[in-house]
């Protein structure tokens, strides 16, 4: 395993992270703390959460995954020191009135949202601080989620983002947040971050955590140059696609026990057109090349230069594994241009 710096930070993350949306509802807290076990023994560093976690988010599952983390940290104390935990704090969202045990009143990014979410995150991580603290998606209206484009129409009001970083650098003051990082952001959202904090002596973000893989890559169109000109590398989530970068839901596929299987309405973001060609290529691509698909898909991630971590999520410990082998391939030259191909046929059919 190999470890990048995380933006301005003194952290080093591993290339590899893993991501724990499905502890608490596609894995119980026995198979969470046997991946978390696994992660650390092969060299993974970065344990990636989210105060909204298990995905799908329900009223009566959230906030159990990282109840599942705290557990396994406080069972043995010595591992905290041996990872890098994040997590996050939920953005604005109209269909999620019961975040915090709030009745009807939407999640927001301001003072009072933040500094109850972080205190519930650290009772249930069972830890005095988080080593990154981010946003998991803009408050102010943006395009997210597969949503296509900006729509000024529907402009609401929102936490300004001075107050945001305000009220963050209280945490950081406090020892309660070591860094700050942003999740699901535009590039502006990102040079208007890092520009306010530079004016105004607040807590520079060192990260983004966005969608990227082979069938969205979007972050290519501004928010690459903005990661490398302003210092804030991507950790990559979702670089299988939700799986289909596997070939497993091709022909009508419907494995048991798959995500879109069980939550066949959770994959909308990439039940588009042009997603099932896009990725028979990219799968057939990696057959002929002697790859496995999925690992193909993420050495791709892994391999670009604003990539600082590359997150992945399993359900199971033979999906896990395969996945941490992925560091050991690198993709050819000749390859990435075979796959730069495929990809001017089917340009970012999951956008």
């Amino acid at each position: 395993m190999r470890y990048n710096r995380l933006g301005t930070s003194d952290l080093e993350v591993s290339e590899i992270g893993l991501g724990t949306m499905t502890f608490g509802d596609q894995n119980s807290e026995a198979e969470a703390h046997e991946q978390l076990d696994y992660a650390l023994e092969r060299g993974i560093n970065l344990v990636d959460t989210a105060e909204l976690y298990p995905v799908p988010p329900k009223a009566e599952t959230h906030t159990r995954t990282e109840q599942y983390i705290g557990n396994w940290l406080a069972a043995e104390p010595a591992r905290r020191d041996r990872i890098i935990l994040a997590t996050k704090v939920t953005g604005r969202s109209r269909v999620l009135p019961w975040m915090r045990g709030d009745q009807g009143e939407l999640p927001r990014v301001d003072r009072s949202n933040i500094e109850r979410a972080i205190e519930g995150s650290l009772r249930r991580l069972r830890t005095d601080h988080v080593d990154l603290y981010q946003i998991h998606w803009p408050e102010r209206n943006v395009p997210k989620f597969g949503e296509p484009r900006f729509d000024p129409h529907r402009e609401w009001e929102a936490t300004p983002i001075r107050e945001q970083l305000e009220v963050l650098k209280g945490l950081v003051d406090a020892g309660k947040v070591r860094y700050i990082g942003l999740s699901n952001e535009t590039p502006w959202g990102v040079a208007e971050f890092t520009r306010l904090a530079d004016e105004h002596g607040l807590p520079r973000v060192v990260s983004i955590q966005n969608a990227y893989n082979l069938i969205n890559r979007s972050f290519e169109h501004g928010l690459d140059e903005v990661a490398w000109r302003q210092g804030v590398p991507l950790l990559a989530y979702s670089p299988l696609a939700f799986g289909h970068l596997t070939g497993k839901y091709l022909d009508g596929g419907a494995p048991a026990g798959a995500r879109l299987t069980v939550y066949p309405e959770f994959g909308n973001r990439y039940a588009k057109p042009g997603v099932p060609e896009a990725c028979r290529e990219y799968v057939e691509l990696a057959r002929e090349a002697g790859l496995d698909p999925a690992q193909m898909a993420l050495a791709f991630v892994r391999q670009q230069f604003f990539t600082a971590s590359t997150l992945v999520g399993a359900t199971s410990m033979e999906q896990l594994k395969a996945d941490i082998d992925s560091v050991d391939i690198t993709l050819s030259d000749d390859l990435l241009t075979r796959i730069d191909a495929i990809h001017r046929r089917w340009t970012n059919p999951a956008l």
